[in-house]
């Protein structure tokens, strides 16, 4: 096999190892008996299980952001209108589904991922994360503000940060959620039933009234 083969097939064992059983959790023996490689071909393509981590999240967000970029950019070339919301996360959405929708288990590891990256510690993560892709999250938030005026800073970002988490929670349990449906409810629901439903009430928890702080 080439070179380009191991590595694609390491990349694939540890993207699926991670999203399912975390990073602390996924030991690089785990990565190489999936992926039917010795440790010598993980050290030779990657160098390290951090390093490994990064190219993982490489793999499955530039395509993401780069997506999210363009559009983002597009907009920002006809300046006489704000985004609402609605907009904004729908977009969001419509980006990650656009890349990974045509594969619902590679979409709910890339929101699996998407979470942990945020829920575990890993420092040289998220440093690697911030600076490969901090302009393209700060730039969507600027629209965010721009979309909610009236919010304070603090407040913003605690409400960022819960609607953001409803929507990785959901969509990375989707197929989870598919199948309750089916069972409890006789329903079955494709991915635009669901975010129809999940980007309203992200909006909503973002625009809602709170009490002001005293």
């Amino acid at each position: 096999m080439g070179k380009s083969t191991t590595a694609e097939r390491i990349l694939d064992a540890a993207q699926i190892l991670f999203a399912t059983k975390g990073f602390s959790e996924t030991s690089l023996r785990h990565i190489t008996s999936k992926a039917g490689v010795n440790l010598a071909a993980v050290n030779y393509h990657f160098g390290s299980k951090e390093k490994l981590m990064q190219a993982v999240f490489e793999r499955t967000l530039t395509p993401f952001c780069d997506n999210l970029e363009k559009q983002l950019l597009t907009h920002g070339q006809n300046r006489g209108a704000t985004l609402s919301l609605e907009e904004l996360f729908g977009m969001m959405v419509s980006t990650a589904d656009g890349v990974y929708g045509d594969d619902s288990k590679e979409f709910s590891r890339f929101m699996r991922l998407m979470g942990l990256a945020y829920t575990q510690t890993q420092e040289e993560l998220r440093a690697f994360l911030g600076e490969r892709y901090g302009m393209v999250f700060k730039r969507f938030l600027v629209y965010i503000k721009l979309a909610a005026p009236e919010m304070a800073p603090k407040e913003l970002f605690w409400r960022i940060h819960f609607a953001l988490g409803a929507a990785v929670f959901t969509l990375a349990s989707f197929g989870g959620l598919q199948e309750v449906l089916q069972k409890d409810y006789g329903m079955s629901v494709g991915l635009p039933d669901v975010v129809t439903r999940l980007v309203p009430f992200m909006a909503a928890g973002i625009r809602g009234d709170v009490e002001k702080e005293s």
